[in-house]
Formats: C-alpha cells, sequence, structure tokens
C-alpha cells in the first residue's frame, strides 16, 4: 500500500509542472519580453519565416522532438486544432523540431514526423537546441525541452506552457486556448 501511495506521488509530482501556468512557476521567465531571433535555417512547410515577418500575427512556438516522446506526440492533435481553427483569425503555429535521439539526425525522417504527425503549419528545424537553449534552457531551473510559447501581435512573449502535454478535455488546452483567443483579441 505505501509502495502504491509513493508511485502515485511520484507520478503527482512528475505531471504537475505540465498544469502550472508559467506565471506561476517561475519568477524569471521571459514573459512580456520579445524573444530573440531565433537560430534556425532550415523548414518544413514554409520558407523560412522571421519574427519580424510574424509581427501581426499572434504566434504559438512549439518545440517537440519525434515519436519516442508522448508529450509531442499527444500535444501534435492539439496543435493542429489550433492551426485549423485559428490560422484565419491570425493564429501562426510554428513547431520547431529538436532532435533527441540517439540516432543520427536526418531531415527526411523529420519530414516524415511531420506528415505522419499532419501538421500543415511551418515547421523549424533546431540544430543543437539552439534556439531552445536561447529562449528556453540557459539555466539548470528549466527542464522540460517541449515548451510552448505564445507571443502577441507585437512578438513579445505573453504565455509560456513550461513543458508536456495538452489534449483536447484537458486544463491545460483550455488555458492555452483562453490565451490565444485573448491576444487574438486585442488590437
Amino acid at each position: 500500500m505505501v509502495r502504491i501511495m509513493l508511485n502515485v506521488l511520484i507520478l503527482i509530482l512528475l505531471f504537475s509542472p505540465m498544469a502550472i501556468s508559467a506565471e506561476q512557476d517561475d519568477k524569471h521567465l521571459p514573459l512580456n519580453t520579445p524573444p530573440p531571433e531565433w537560430i534556425v535555417s532550415d523548414w518544413l512547410n514554409s520558407e523560412p519565416l522571421t519574427l519580424k515577418e510574424l509581427q501581426g500575427q499572434v504566434v504559438l512556438v512549439r518545440w517537440w522532438t519525434g515519436p519516442a516522446c508522448p508529450y509531442c506526440i499527444n500535444s501534435a492533435a492539439a496543435l493542429n486544432e489550433f492551426h485549423d481553427m485559428y490560422k484565419n483569425d491570425g493564429l501562426q503555429v510554428l513547431g520547431f523540431y529538436h532532435h533527441k535521439s540517439r540516432s543520427p539526425f536526418d531531415q527526411n525522417t523529420v519530414r516524415e514526423y511531420v506528415k505522419n504527425l499532419n501538421f500543415k503549419f511551418p515547421v523549424a528545424i533546431d540544430h543543437n537546441w539552439k534556439t531552445l537553449n536561447e529562449w528556453w534552457l540557459q539555466d539548470d531551473r528549466r527542464k522540460w525541452t517541449s515548451v510552448s510559447f505564445l507571443l502577441d501581435k507585437e512578438g513579445v512573449v505573453r504565455y509560456i506552457h513550461p513543458g508536456g502535454q495538452y489534449v483536447k478535455g484537458d486544463g491545460v488546452y483550455e488555458k492555452v486556448q483562453q490565451e490565444i483567443e485573448k491576444l487574438l483579441k486585442e488590437k
């Protein structure tokens, strides 16, 4: 019985960061500031994009990796839903692939992941995690790499989901959706 309770406690502790909003979780988050320009040159489903080019749109940036990451795979449907629901209202969803596999990087494999996940939005390949490190992992306090950033129309970070998954029907999905809708309504 004690072992079961201990296992439940461990699960709660492991998954609780997924449900904590960034504003409450870490006082040192880059909220209400513009992030630095990303450092990527390879894009799928799009020509290369810059933050400056995306000003005027709400931008949801989600880092993800291959099928070995259940949080990434489980959140893929939400990204597709947000893209489909809000692309005509001014939301730009961007996937940022960061390679975690022990096998060597192969862009064709990433292209297959994108196809299998049915991503129709632009996907950048964040070689060597350059942008992920610059935006998120610059210190040892943040361990999740499946982070999402929501930028307003001026290119300012307004919400951060610090990692893990969001799926339709859970509170985190609803929070991300509320934040998207709030930013889309802003002038």
